[in-house]
């Protein structure tokens, strides 16, 4: 199964409906994503990082997940001072530092660390499963809440029949190499993933089918309207007004 070191907790954050975290998550990135004064973007990364403070995670876990990122995000640091054109920052040698291009790894760097400390705090903090009943309350198309559903379920099983293959292609002497037997080997084992793959896709409809499966899933979850997701729902609305102005006006002129 997929793993959700996340999903289990007794904080706040998790007790809030998922329909209110899936909003804010996905309205927080939104603002996040398209603003580009540090005023803006130094608030969303402090705003993220209360979150997850707030949902009481493991800070090593949550580091790890970011780490998935710090390395395209180095990268970034690398190649684009160097490379974008604009105003010389310093010089090392003949290799040329300009500003445009730090000031752009800068804002990269933190965008990318807010919104995935947001989805890390707000999405991850529930289960898929809850995640999934959440958005066909909030109206999201059936058939996109079927696939997450039952991608869910399922994934783990197309990945049980990969181990399964590649066992037996060990078994019977296979080893990986840069020549065509091994490109030809690889090319079989995805297309019996694939036949593997359609094969239980039609045993699960069949059974489903037996079983009265209509082509919805009725969600026996309840999201009961609580004090405390509207307090939330508040405290969320105002950090979104406060990122979009401090984005869109002159912080100097707001203080002032």
């Amino acid at each position: 199964m997929i793993d959700e070191p996340f999903a289990h907790g007794s904080s706040i954050i998790h007790r809030i409906d998922p329909r209110f975290k899936a909003v804010f998550a996905g309205a927080l990135s939104v603002a996040t994503a398209v603003s580009y004064r540090f005023e803006a973007l130094f608030f969303a990364l402090g705003l993220s990082l209360l979150l997850v403070i707030a949902a009481r995670l493991a800070m090593g876990l949550v580091i790890k997940k970011l780490m998935v990122v710090v390395g395209f995000l180095l990268l970034l640091w690398l190649v684009l001072p160097l490379t974008f054109e604009g105003e010389v920052f310093t010089r090392i040698g003949p290799v040329k530092i300009t500003r445009p291009g730090l000031i752009l790894s800068a804002q990269i760097t933190l965008k990318s660390l807010s919104i995935l400390m947001m989805f890390i705090a707000l999405v991850t903090t529930a289960s898929l499963v809850t995640l999934g009943h959440a958005m066909d309350r909030l109206g999201i198309p059936a058939k996109i809440v079927h696939l997450l559903l039952m991608s869910y379920r399922y994934i783990f099983v197309i990945e049980q029949e990969y181990r399964r293959l590649s066992r037996a292609a060990a078994v019977r002497g296979f080893t990986p190499g840069t020549n065509l037997h091994t490109y030809r080997t690889y090319a079989y084992l995805v297309g019996m993933i694939f036949v593997r793959a359609a094969e239980r896709a039609d045993q699960v409809y069949k059974a489903m089918r037996c079983r009265g499966f209509n082509g919805r899933f009725y969600c026996l979850a309840e999201f009961p309207a609580h004090r405390r997701n509207w307090i939330f729902a508040g405290l969320m609305t105002i950090s979104l007004a406060v990122l979009v102005l401090l984005e869109f006006t002159n912080a100097a002129q707001v203080l002032t």
